[in-house]
């Protein structure tokens, strides 16, 4: 679905770098695992292995602000480069996200295309906006619909498409109308197994469409996303 993320790094290390890079990795890994064992043995009700991974998941987030990642550049001509140019998006930001506050990517594609017409859309093109997430603060940068251009509200502009990729994603993630999102998705991580039909029943209230939740799984469908 979407191309491996290149990651930069402020200086380029050579290969005794790398092979020490390679060795804190690996130390970690023991580290973790050693952890892991004496905790289970002897801490059962404190060293629990979501603990563990939580405690992996700083040390990833720490290596790969330490290689300097940058935020890919948001290229497409089309609707297939669309697709791959928020799937980089998407995995730039899965790198500092915790695992289970990240969003299905097939369902941020999905609406990044059905909100902004696959990249098309004025917000997008003017705000870079994707979603059209609206604010209600006039100190926030925005843009107002062109038939509406005295309305209270204004559709907010961003200084990449990147950015309101991860303003949906923070949306979705403590905003109170998602909280039923928030739940089905626990349920389906804790299964190993993504449900789309139940999880996107938690999206409606993005729009006032009731028909919101299956429209966006059919453009899953359509577009074959995984």
């Amino acid at each position: 679905m979407s191309e491996d993320l290149k990651r930069f790094s402020k200086r380029k290390p050579n290969k005794f770098h790398w092979f020490i890079q390679g060795c804190i990795v690996t130390s970690i890994f023991a580290v973790v695992g050693l952890i892991s064992f004496a905790g289970g043995t002897f801490f059962p009700n404190f060293w629990t292995l979501e603990k563990v991974q939580y405690e992996f998941h700083k040390k990833e987030v720490e290596k790969v602000k330490y290689l300097g990642l940058e935020e890919p550049a948001f290229e497409f001509n089309d609707k297939q480069t669309f697709m791959k140019a928020v799937g980089k998006c998407i995995d730039y930001i899965n790198f500092t996200t915790d695992k289970k506050s990240r969003v299905p990517t097939s369902i941020i594609i999905a609406m990044a295309g059905v909100e902004s017409g696959w990249g098309t859309s004025r917000f997008a093109k003017e705000g870079h906006n994707l979603f059209g997430i609206r604010t209600w603060d006039d100190n926030t940068p925005q843009m107002k619909p062109k038939d509406i251009p005295d309305a209270k509200f204004g559709v907010k502009k961003y200084p990449t498409k990147c950015a309101s990729v991860q303003d949906m994603i923070n949306i979705l993630n403590n905003h109170p109308a998602y909280e039923v999102f928030r739940k089905e998705r626990e349920k389906q991580i804790s299964k190993g197994k993504w449900n789309y039909e139940k999880l996107l029943v938690g999206i409606a209230p993005w729009s006032t469409n009731e028909r919101y939740p299956k429209i966006i799984y059919q453009a899953i469908i359509d577009n074959q996303l995984p």
